[in-house]
Formats: structure tokens, C-alpha cells, sequence
């Protein structure tokens, strides 16, 4: 028994993402509650994505030394850490703010995809560096990554809490968890062919 199992291993990889499926909510919340948050202002959680805290998105040394060549602000706004476009003036970077708010209730899925692209686009001209920051650098920001990893790296949302939590501790708060589900599940349904009506 025990060795017909090993020897089925190797098609067990590719079968299970075909048999993939999206865990329930507090399956989610159990993945990234064993861990706290980071001691770190910013930590590289993916290749040339970093991502990090206000206090490193305030020191344009740290930045710099880094060698970061876009920023997204999952907290922009003058109610949340407002450095905006013309804080960076004197960098040279490529600024994209997204006003959200770390609140259950807020929809932060509107910004999926734009905030996918833009990580993308600035990974694709080669010598892209992402610096991705919220206030703590642990939900509105990781939220974002995790739907970067999902919609252009196809990992699943498993996978992708997985890979970004391995190196930095993140907690994205229900509300967001929540919406990443829902784009798991729309993401794994489209590979399978499956109508989302």
C-alpha cells in the first residue's frame, strides 16, 4: 500500500492542482494566524518584490539602497500614508497609489487587476524592482501581492499566502481574505473552463 502511494507521487503534483480546490474562510485565516507580523520594515517576499511598512516607504535611502524602481502604495491618500507621486520627486520611480483602507468592509478587489499590472509591468522591463507598502506592510499590501501572484504568476491562493508568508509574516484582514477567495475560485474555475455564470 505504502509503496503504491510513492509510486503515484510524482502524478499526484500535476493532479492536484487540477483537483484544486479553494479553501473555506477560516481554513484561510488558520494559514496565517500560526504566524505574527514581520520585525522587518521591508522584506523581498517574490523575486524584485518587496514588500514593507510606511517607515520604509518614508526613507528614500532605503529605497534607494535597495535599488526599488516602482512604488505601490496600497495606503495612499491624505487620511492614510499620503507620500504620493511628488514625495519621490527627486527618485527615479515610477509611483502608483491605491486608496484603501484596512477595514473588513472595504473593497479592495477593484484594484486587483490595475495593481497586478502595474507589478507586472514594472517586473517586465527587466530591471523592475516593486516596492509594495500599506501602513504595517501586512494586509492592504500583502493583499495586493497576493492577487499579483494569483492573476500573473498563477499560483493558487494557498500558494501564494504560502510563498509570500514563508518570508514575510502577513495577515490580511477577512474582509480582504475574503475577496481573494472569491478571486481564487473565479481564477481556478477560468482554468478549468468553467463559466463563472
Amino acid at each position: 500500500m505504502i509503496h503504491a502511494e510513492n509510486c503515484s507521487s510524482k502524478n499526484h503534483d500535476s493532479e492536484s492542482k487540477s483537483h484544486y480546490e479553494t479553501p473555506a474562510l477560516s481554513e484561510l485565516q488558520r494559514m496565517i494566524w500560526n504566524r505574527g507580523g514581520s520585525d522587518n520594515h521591508v522584506d523581498q517576499v517574490w523575486p524584485n518584490i518587496y514588500l514593507g511598512d510606511a517607515w520604509a516607504a518614508r526613507s528614500k535611502a532605503v529605497l534607494q539602497s535597495l535599488g526599488i524602481t516602482h512604488i505601490l502604495n496600497a495606503a495612499d491618500g491624505p487620511y492614510n500614508i499620503n507620500t504620493g507621486a511628488r514625495y519621490y520627486r527627486d527618485m527615479t520611480v515610477q509611483y502608483y497609489g491605491v486608496q484603501a483602507f484596512d477595514d473588513n468592509s472595504f473593497d479592495i478587489s477593484i484594484f486587483f487587476y490595475d495593481a497586478a499590472d502595474f507589478i507586472r509591468k514594472a517586473l517586465n522591463t527587466g530591471e523592475g524592482k516593486v516596492f509594495v507598502h500599506c501602513a504595517m506592510g501586512l494586509s492592504r499590501s500583502a493583499t495586493l501581492v497576493l492577487a499579483y501572484l494569483m492573476i500573473h504568476e498563477n499560483l493558487t491562493l494557498v500558494e501564494a499566502l504560502k510563498s509570500v508568508d514563508s518570508h514575510r509574516g502577513i495577515c490580511p484582514n477577512t474582509g480582504f481574505l475574503s475577496q481573494l477567495r472569491a478571486l481564487d475560485i473565479k481564477l481556478n474555475n477560468e482554468k478549468r473552463g468553467i463559466s463563472a455564470f
